[in-house]
């Protein structure tokens, strides 16, 4: 029954969202991944991941899509039930798929059944000033936000293409702004994805909840990248910011250590991952 109160005597207790919080005022970088499965997770966890993302990423390589927009909700539900199945510290995120999150009636129910069916302990949806309403609805019931800035594929098609984000100087200040009113709405982390290291440096010196980038540089408090890229089982090219983890281990779970050990020390992300 108080499986919480048992699990805090473990030697290394479950991450929640208050460790993020501490990690980020200790300046000890948070490091995430994403997974879609429970034997990848178990690796994932005992690699000493912090934070399992099941991303709408699985859209390209789990299911062979071009992009993230055929992802459904179900899809997500059933990928973060596996993922949840093979974890015992990270924290686990599940991402809101495109069109899941219209309106807020509609956000809370996919969001309740990412949590109930699938085990999830955040949500996370793209989108900025758009989603402020949305997010305050999901956070008056007590749902952990995940928000979602820069590059977001589930708007590739609008923005025509996987490109960086926040270059224009006007551009990204509209970006810090949303970001700033995306964590007074409720939302407990803000992820940057695609964009130069200036702006993930403004943001997240001017937030108080954790930022993690997808190449948004080294300032970020935390990293995360997609589980399949660093293994070098991605097919075709990879983003700038990813970097093959595989290189120099033999095995899957060494490489993943090597990760969470790049992004501790701050090795990882260095000048060729980044974006000015």
């Amino acid at each position: 029954m108080y499986t919480q109160l048992e699990q805090r005597g473990m030697a290394r207790p479950p991450v929640n969202v208050s460790t993020l919080r501490d990690m980020k005022a200790e300046r000890t970088p948070i490091a995430c991944l994403t997974a879609y499965d429970a034997s990848f997770a178990a690796l994932v966890d005992a690699a000493g991941v912090d934070l399992v993302l099941v991303g709408d990423s699985l859209g390209m390589v789990v299911q062979g899509h071009d992009t993230t927009v055929p992802v459904t909700v179900s899809d997500i539900v059933y990928h973060t039930r596996a993922v949840a199945r093979g974890l015992r510290r990270a924290f686990l995120v599940a991402d809101m798929p495109f069109m899941s999150y219209s309106n807020p009636d509609q956000a809370l129910e996919s969001a309740v059944r990412l949590m109930q069916e699938g085990g999830a302990m955040m949500i996370k949806l793209e989108g900025g000033e758009g989603q402020i309403g949305i997010v305050e609805h999901l956070a008056r019931h007590d749902i952990p936000v995940c928000a979602h800035l820069g590059l977001k594929p589930q708007s590739v098609h609008k923005i025509g293409g996987f490109k960086v984000q926040g270059r224009d100087t006007e551009q990204a200040k509209s970006m810090l702004d949303a970001a700033k009113r995306l964590q007074d709405a409720g939302s407990d982390i803000v992820l940057l994805e695609c964009v130069p290291n200036e702006v993930g440096q403004a943001i997240t010196a001017a937030l108080d909840v954790p930022v993690i980038g997808i190449g948004a540089g080294p300032d970020v408090d935390g990293q995360i990248l997609v589980l399949y890229d660093i293994l070098d089982i991605t097919q075709g090219r990879t983003p700038r910011f990813v970097r093959n983890f595989m290189t120099g281990h033999d095995t899957p779970q060494a490489a993943l250590e090597s990760y969470v050990g790049a992004v501790r020390d701050r090795s990882y992300p260095a000048p060729e991952h980044c974006f000015s």
